[in-house]
């Protein structure tokens, strides 16, 4: 099996109790099953062109997972209070596309707490949950607030972090290096910490959400993989999770090299 194209990353279903997320490897406007592919050898190729992932134009460089600079320095999905989302400057009239606010950043979100390697405190779109979620790579979530925007779930997170880490730590992540915490003891304290005005858009519900991934077996050591140093990687693949290929000399990470003129080739092991 053979795929040429751009590479855009993947894309997931998820299904619920037990059974793995199923991960689709999308390249152009192919993509690529790869629970099927487990155990077998994957073989991606550079092909030496890079295109922005918004306008589609040559780049040398791709900013922020697969944008020219340009579109990096104009797009509201690239702006600085998309990582910060305290500091959303929506209503100062400075978003740089009102209708993109709108739509993504004066709505319901949640915020959450989720184990990967450790406890974290993360934000969302209601709705969105799984897929960010099964991005970040945890095997178990629950909301502990919704509030009415971004800026505000931001504003909850940014305070949260003081007590909780707001950051994944990816190494341990993909090692399954995980700890046992209770989420409802730890929702609970952590409900003590919530400033006044958020108390009021505390969410109750006791149960969370575990999730699986199509993993053969785990790496003792985890070797990043990149096209920036090696125009051809891969190897027999052992699992996915998050956003990274696990092959069993190393993870390769899908979004940091979206925008990428790759070939994919894919043979099942003898």
């Amino acid at each position: 099996m053979e795929l040429r194209g751009i590479l855009q990353g993947l894309t997931h279903e998820y299904h619920g109790g037990d059974k793995p997320v199923d991960y689709y490897l999308n390249i152009g406007e192919d993509r690529l099953p790869l629970n099927e592919w487990l155990g077998s050898e994957l073989t991606i190729s550079f092909l030496g062109e890079k295109n922005c992932i918004a306008c589609g134009r040559k780049t040398n460089k791709t900013f922020n997972s697969g944008y020219c600079y340009p579109c990096f320095t104009k797009l509201p999905e690239n702006d600085l209070c998309i990582v910060k989302p305290h500091e959303c400057h929506f209503d100062l009239g400075t978003c740089r596309d009102e209708s993109f606010g709108e739509r993504y950043c004066m709505i319901p979100h949640f915020v959450y707490l989720a184990v990967s390697s450790d406890i974290k405190v993360g934000l969302t779109r209601k709705h969105n949950e799984l897929r960010r979620w099964v991005d970040q790579g945890a095997i178990r979530a629950i909301p502990i607030a919704e509030v009415p925007t971004r800026r505000m779930a931001g504003e909850l997170e940014f305070h949260l972090s003081q007590f909780l880490p707001d950051k994944t730590n990816w190494r341990k992540m993909l090692k399954g290096d995980v700890k046992e915490i209770d989420l409802l003891a730890m929702r609970d304290e952590v409900y003590g910490h919530f400033p006044e005005q958020f108390k009021a858009f505390q969410y109750r519900e006791d149960e969370w959400v575990d999730i699986a991934y199509p993993i053969l077996e785990s790496l003792d050591k985890i070797n990043s993989k990149t096209l920036d140093k090696e125009e051809q990687l891969g190897g027999r693949l052992i699992g996915v999770k998050a956003q990274y290929l696990i092959f069993d000399n190393g993870v390769f990470q899908t979004r940091k090299h979206a925008g990428y003129q790759v070939e994919i080739k894919a043979k099942p092991s003898a």
